[in-house]
């Protein structure tokens, strides 16, 4: 029977689209990687998501992510990722999680129902927590390295997390899982120098922080903001949505 997922299916096989169909994946980090994962995997067809950010759409999201317009600038990622979904499948099972995942709320999360986990978050104490969470859970887990400040959006590949070289995120999670006895961690990542922002605080958000009223994180907090472009963070996500894709589809 014809259905949406027919030209897939012609690739991938009956019985692999079943497997996306029962598969719930976790997508913690609805931004500019996480956006294009999502919207690749639904169209792809896994049937369930969890999704995970406190974020609200922010004008400066309108030049890289898939969830920003106009319309939806002060709206929850969240909330807008799953109306997307469900106008591209209307059976999609979507939950929502506003809010920032962390140590201290890892046991808020249904990790029993996952089978796959996206790393997509900004910070580095997230993502370790994710990891370590996924191993002691035997999930299967695939995490985004930088991708801000990047203009060559061929430079990325998939690799272990040991095997990966220039890249600075790379470097501290390399470090910081080593510590804790983890011994593999599948990863996109890019061996391209980063490029420098323009020093110019008339278009900072550090001086001029535009983030939505009620919003939990403000530009403000960061350390650092990256700039960042629509051809890399898409390319990235949907690298790691056809990681997702392959796993599922031979569990």
């Amino acid at each position: 029977m014809l259905t949406q997922f027919s030209r897939t299916e012609l690739l991938l096989g009956k019985e692999a689209m079943d497997k996306l169909a029962n598969s719930r994946v976790a997508v913690f980090g609805i931004g500019g990687v996480g956006g294009y994962v999502c919207e690749a995997l639904v169209r792809t067809g896994v049937g369930s998501f969890d999704l995970i950010d406190d974020d609200k759409v922010c004008l400066t999201n309108l030049n890289r992510q898939i969830i920003a317009t106009r319309k939806t600038v002060g709206q929850y990622k969240t909330d807008v990722m799953k109306e997307r979904m469900l106008e591209i499948n209307p059976k999609v099972d979507v939950r929502v999680h506003k809010c920032f995942f962390l140590p201290e709320n890892a046991d808020e999360f249904p990790f029993e129902e996952y089978d796959y986990i996206v790393d997509a978050v900004d910070t580095v104490t997230a993502k370790i927590s994710l990891v370590m969470k996924a191993q002691e859970m035997n999930i299967p887990i695939i995490s985004s390295m930088g991708a801000g400040n990047k203009l060559d959006a061929s430079k990325f590949q998939v690799a272990d997390i040991y095997k990966t070289k220039v890249c600075p995120l790379a470097k501290v999670m390399r470090r910081e899982l080593k510590k804790r006895g983890v011994k593999k961690l599948k990863v996109v990542y890019s061996e391209e120098q980063p490029t420098r922002p323009v020093e110019d605080m008339s278009i900072s958000c550090r001086t001029h922080c535009i983030c939505p009223p009620g919003a939990a994180h403000k530009c403000t907090e960061r350390r650092d903001i990256p700039g960042s472009v629509a051809f890399v963070p898409s390319v990235v996500g949907l690298i790691i949505a056809g990681e997702v894709v392959k796993d599922l589809s031979v569990k």
